[in-house]
């Protein structure tokens, strides 16, 4: 079943360290560069999240664990809505040039889900329930404004 809403350094002296520093120089700022880049679309995932949240409180579920991780992976959103565990894995893009969020939940992707969600499980020492999984792709627009689809029971 399918769901859609809309939300809205240093130098030296020697030719050769210079050439040296100066590589260094230009890694440097390469790396804070990127960076710079991580840090927003982090900035980006985390506004996805927190929307995917919120569409999902308003939907009545509430959430147990948010970014929960292990040595296998992290899990986005865990919820429940009272009968079955509700697993969300939320994709946020700045917009379609990669194709639809939702897309970059592959089959690889979803096998590393079921498998952190064994161990949220194990953790949270729940010997069985229930579970669904749901991917809950964010877009935003050139003009800043969001939109959600949610896909329940996506695989």
């Amino acid at each position: 079943m399918t769901t859609a809403s809309t939300a809205s350094t240093a130098s030296t002296a020697s030719t050769a360290s210079t050439a040296s520093t100066a590589s260094t120089a230009s890694t440097a700022s390469t790396a804070t560069r990127t960076t710079g880049t991580t840090a927003s679309t982090n900035a980006l995932g985390r506004r996805g999240e927190d929307i995917a949240v919120a569409h999902l409180q308003a939907r009545g579920l509430v959430v147990l664990s948010r970014n929960w991780r292990c040595r296998d992976g992290e899990l986005d959103v865990v919820c429940t809505d009272g009968s079955r565990l509700v697993v969300c894995e939320v994709k946020t893009r700045s917009g379609p040039g990669f194709g639809s969020p939702a897309e970059a939940v592959t089959a690889t992707k979803a096998a590393r889900i079921r498998r952190v969600t064994r161990a949220w499980l194990a953790a949270h020492r729940v010997r069985w329930c229930e579970v669904r999984f749901d991917v809950i792709a964010v877009l935003r627009s050139p003009a800043g404004h969001f939109s959600l689809e949610h896909y329940e029971a996506a695989f």
